[in-house]
């Protein structure tokens, strides 16, 4: 189930949160643990027992941790904590890695049977989060969790299950003892969530057709002029969807009385790749930083050690997001580019106009997105060949005008949404107009967006990789 299907907005959603209002406060953990299996197994079913599973041991390897601390036994809380990790990778690796793995060894020569295992869905969201438990109670940033109920709710908590964002222990382990509702707060998470859906489904969902075009089109028949257009709209369709189902995420945990994170701060309007990378899926950047690059060592190391760091967390960052190697070049390629930003190349873009500092961040996020996308090797390098000029169909043609002129409206709307403009256009208004005006604007969002469910077919979910 995804929150952009007709079930989920008025079926799921209204009977969850009609009973979780009427459920007794004590009780309302369980009866979200309950409702978050069955959002979960509402696609898998069979997975639930995985899911099951890692919140057993991971619930438990939290108490060991805290037993030992308490204990003075360091040595063993560290073990606690390595144990959980191993199997929580191991089982991630399982799932997600291992045909990959076999797929590459039987290219040279060793006989590693391919298993071809369902993804399970959301699983290196919620595996990642899981792992945050553990590493949190060692260090003192959270309490170990008593209450098996309450840890699984944490696991399993629907809104962030299957897309994010990646939120640490720590972050709402308050939360799951005690939060507040107010009707300020609900409605609040109505507006993020419907603003959200819009993203999802009127942009997001849009401006993906033109990209499937492309990325459909033999690549005999490309021309410079679609090569981009296409990864144009590609770059579009991803930071709508992505950022979209994070504020569904957001909206839905406020209506439920939590408060998650923000994770997209409109990343294209970055002037380096570095910032890029502070906007775009902070949750994600985030936990990378806290659980993988400080422990290395971070920024507080000599020059060739931070160059190792950044290399390893990159390469790290880039096969979480799927199990193929284009991933692997996708994260070595931001990888390259922020050590070269670390190393000599900011200094040179902040002597830059601000106008070439964007510049150049869009062209080589645009790029990097023609990697991420295409996973064939030989469909990737005919992509990139036409992106710089080597096009089999030369600079343009007449299909490349035709979706051009037919996507053009679409396509500035989405330019100008994935910009601060809007919001900033909205504070400007008077509160009265705001009070007026807001209350028409998302209704207009929820009908529009439900008429084209109602009526479209293109609604694809982006997340299977992850």
């Amino acid at each position: 189930m995804v929150f952009s299907s007709l079930y989920f907005l008025f079926l799921y959603l209204p009977i969850v949160l009609l009973i979780y209002y009427i459920t007794p406060l004590k009780w309302r953990n369980l009866f979200l643990l309950v409702v978050n299996l069955v959002f979960y197994g509402w696609g898998e079913p069979v997975y639930i027992l995985l899911m099951l599973f890692t919140i057993v041991v991971d619930y438990f390897s939290g108490l060991a941790v805290a037993r030992c601390k308490g204990q003075g036994n360091d040595r063993g809380a560290k073990i606690a904590v390595a144990a959980a990790l191993v199997l929580n990778l191991a089982i991630l690796f399982f799932f997600k890695y291992w045909d990959l793995v076999a797929t590459t060894l039987q290219h040279v020569g060793l006989n590693m049977p391919v298993l071809e295992l369902a993804l399970p869905i959301g699983i290196s969201f919620y595996t990642f989060q899981t792992m945050t438990y553990p590493v949190d109670v060692y260090r003192g940033d959270a309490e170990a969790q008593r209450s098996l109920v309450n840890f699984g709710t944490f696991v399993t908590l629907f809104p962030q299950l299957i897309a994010g964002p990646i939120i640490k222990y720590k972050e709402l382990a308050d939360q799951m003892t005690y939060r507040t509702h107010s009707p300020e707060q609900f409605a609040s998470g109505v507006q993020v969530f419907v603003v959200g859906l819009a993203k999802k489904v009127l942009l997001a969902n849009n401006i993906g057709k033109l990209w499937d075009v492309y990325l459909a089109l033999p690549t005999d028949q490309l021309t410079v002029a679609g090569a981009w257009l296409g990864v144009l709209a590609f770059s579009l369709q991803l930071y709508f969807d992505f950022s979209g189902y994070s504020d569904m995420a957001v909206g839905l945990g406020r209506m439920l009385g939590f408060e998650f994170p923000r994770n997209f701060n409109y990343p294209y309007i970055s002037k380096s790749v570095t910032e890029f990378w502070r906007r775009w899926h902070i949750s994600l950047g985030s936990w990378f930083r806290e659980y993988l690059y400080i422990p290395m060592g971070g920024n507080r190391v000599q020059k060739p050690r931070l160059f190792f760091n950044l290399f390893v967390v990159w390469a790290a960052t880039g096969i979480w997001h799927g199990a193929s190697w284009n991933f692997l070049i996708w994260g070595l390629y931001f990888a390259v580019l922020i050590i070269a930003e670390k190393a000599f190349l900011g200094k040179v873009l902040e002597k830059l106009p601000a106008a070439v500092q964007h510049i150049y961040t869009l062209f080589l996020v645009l790029v990097s997105w023609a990697i991420f996308a295409v996973e064939d090797f030989a469909h990737m390098g005919s992509y990139l060949r036409a992106m710089f000029g080597m096009a089999p169909g030369g600079l343009t043609n007449d299909n490349a005008w035709y979706y051009f002129t037919s996507f053009l409206p679409m396509l500035i709307i989405a330019v100008a949404a994935s910009t601060p403009l809007a919001a900033k256009l909205w504070k400007r208004l008077p509160v009265r107009a705001v009070k007026i005006v807001l209350p028409v604007l998302l209704l207009a969002g929820l009908i529009l967006s439900t008429a084209y469910l109602v009526d479209g077919t293109y609604n694809p979910f982006l997340y299977w990789n992850f």
